[in-house]
């Protein structure tokens, strides 16, 4: 299915730099909202929010794997789901969402997983929706360029930071949000098998800030044309790192502690040594992935903006489509 909404959004310096601020905000709006409101009402609220985004995410991760199960005689339709405003020259498109018999399958299959969270709130169905949460952050935000990473992660290294140590906002919200904001691990799963309650958690963010960034690395490697996954296999083990010292630290010390505190250093200092040793910081530094997208995404480039005849839109579809083709033969850093 292609939709405007999956086209990925490209994460500027600015938009970097304001995120802690924006992140702290939406943190202590959450935290009041827990003191004042009842705490029942607000969970049903976000259950039902995140129960209906579970499932796209769910189904828009399994659809690829799922492909391989149906066999080639499948009947397979297509489908169209159109929604737009105003009518004639005027007429705007506000949803035009193209999907198929395969990704219907894959939804009702999501929705099974959905109300069994609804219903049991499992660690297993929490962690699912969690994980689908964490693949569609990774795919839809992309980062720019290594400094724009670095601000990233330097900003939300020290909100993480201030929010666990300094003050007990950050523990509050995430074990007052019943929602799949977070992976749960059972601490206790060999006593109690499946109906485990002991959780140690791993916020989203913990996964997709850093997620970014080693996605970035790999397309660096890729733009580097040298048929090796260098920078993203060593920032793949630091991440493993990491998380591994937190969780060392963390049982040492039975306190909760900021996961970003030990990933942000590893995901950009591994890397960085790995650069200073091939002599490639600059190179590092100067890469620019926004004109480029990873082979095995295929997406639409451009959108047309056209309104009017059918005739006069598909002609705009063809130039855009036709353009960017020509552009990336000739660009000498595109994949």
């Amino acid at each position: 299915s292609q939709n405007s909404s999956e086209m990925p959004e490209t994460i500027t310096s600015r938009d970097a730099a304001r995120f802690p601020i924006v992140a702290s905000c939406t943190l202590l709006g959450l935290y009041l909202f827990f003191k004042i409101f009842s705490q029942e009402y607000i969970n049903l609220l976000l259950s039902m929010y995140f129960f209906v985004l579970g499932i796209l995410a769910l189904s828009h991760t399994i659809s690829p794997m799922m492909n391989r199960f149906f066999p080639a005689n499948f009947p397979n339709k297509q489908y169209q789901l159109l929604f737009t405003q105003g009518s004639g020259e005027s007429k705007e498109e506000i949803v035009n969402y193209e999907f198929d018999t395969k990704d219907l399958v894959c939804l009702a299959l999501s929705s099974v997983v959905g109300v069994w969270y609804l219903l049991r709130k499992h660690w297993i169905a929490n962690n699912l929706f969690g994980l689908a949460f964490s693949l569609n952050g990774v795919e839809l935000l992309h980062l720019n360029n290594v400094s724009t990473g670095c601000i990233l992660l330097g900003g939300l290294f020290i909100y993480d930071v201030f929010w666990v140590f300094g003050t007990n906002v950050m523990v509050t919200v995430a074990k007052s949000f019943e929602a799949p904001i977070k992976l749960v691990f059972p601490q206790d799963l060999l006593e109690k098998g499946l109906e485990a309650d002991n959780f140690a958690m791993l916020g989203l963010g913990d996964i997709v800030i850093p997620g970014i960034f080693i996605a970035l690395l790999l397309r660096f490697d890729i733009s580097l044309k040298k048929n090796t996954h260098t920078y993203f296999y060593t920032s793949f083990v630091a991440y493993i790192f990491g998380l591994g010292l937190t969780i060392f630290i963390m049982h040492i010390f039975k306190h909760a502690q900021p996961a970003l505190l030990y990933l942000v250093p590893a995901c950009i200092g591994f890397p960085l040594l790995v650069a200073l040793a091939k002599g490639e910081v600059t190179e590092m530094f100067s890469y620019e992935s926004s004109a480029e997208i990873l082979p095995h995404t295929p997406r639409l480039t451009h959108f047309p903006t056209v309104s009017g005849s059918p005739a006069s839109l598909a002609d705009s579809m063809q130039q855009k489509l036709s353009c960017p083709r020509r552009r990336r033969q000739q660009s000498p850093s595109a994949m």
